[in-house]
């Protein structure tokens, strides 16, 4: 039997990388003459991974972007935010021992965000966490990437477990979209970068800390299904 799986999701749920993303992406757009960004305008540009946060930069700032911009703008985001990490980039409070809890449960623990794999990986190494998860995908893991719902099953059997025996943790809606069309259940963080109240998007349970989340809660989750 496989040992049930709890996938979290990366920026704004296991790890707040505000600070760290809001200078990378400042350092690469202003070079392009735009305004910096802001945490505010943050909820607005993550969730879809660097290309996206680096084109919807542009369209708020009501600048066009072309291809060969926006390679640029790539290399100099992912060169500068891999160059500082992990920067300012500290995980919640409580979650490390929330992990603690559920691996000593026997739960498995995995990773998926549409943060490229490799400032994933490197992020995680750089804060002591790799050995934690049996699996770590981004949003070039695969040829889909959240909220299609082979992103979190393809994380899920990399982890060894089975959808019907996993939950999905986030914080924003490409989270619990990709747990809805999976058919995963799914629990919702209100301390991330959703520009919308995480009760909103429907999760089928909301914790207001990482102190909420011990096994039992996990086991009676799952059992709904």
């Amino acid at each position: 039997m496989s040992a049930p799986v709890v996938v979290f999701d990366l920026d704004g749920t296991l790890v707040d990388t505000a600070p760290d993303l809001v200078a990378s992406l400042n350092h690469a757009v202003t070079q392009a003459g735009l305004a910096p960004v802001t945490y505010h305008d943050l909820t607005h540009l993550v969730g879809h991974g660097a290309k996206a946060m680096i084109e919807r930069t542009f369209t708020l700032r009501g600048k066009p972007l072309s291809a060969g911009d926006l390679d640029w703008q790539m290399k100099e985001f992912v060169d500068f935010y891999h160059g500082s990490m992990p920067g300012d980039s500290i995980p919640y409070p409580g979650v490390i021992a929330a992990m603690d809890r559920l691996s000593e449960a026997g739960y498995t623990l995995a990773v998926c965000t549409n943060k490229l794999e490799m400032l994933a990986k490197s992020l995680l190494e750089g804060l002591a966490l790799t050995s934690r998860f049996a699996a770590i995908t981004g949003g070039d893991t695969f040829h889909v990437r959240k909220p299609d719902a082979e992103h979190l099953l393809s994380t899920i059997r990399l982890a060894g477990g089975a959808p019907e025996k996993s939950v999905m943790v986030g914080d924003s809606l490409n989270d619990i979209l990709v747990a809805r069309n999976a058919s995963v259940r799914s629990i919702g963080v209100p301390f991330g970068y959703s520009d919308v109240p995480v009760e909103s998007l429907a999760p089928d349970l909301v914790i207001r800390h990482f102190d909420e989340l011990t096994p039992d809660l996990i086991e009676r989750l799952i059992a709904r299904a």
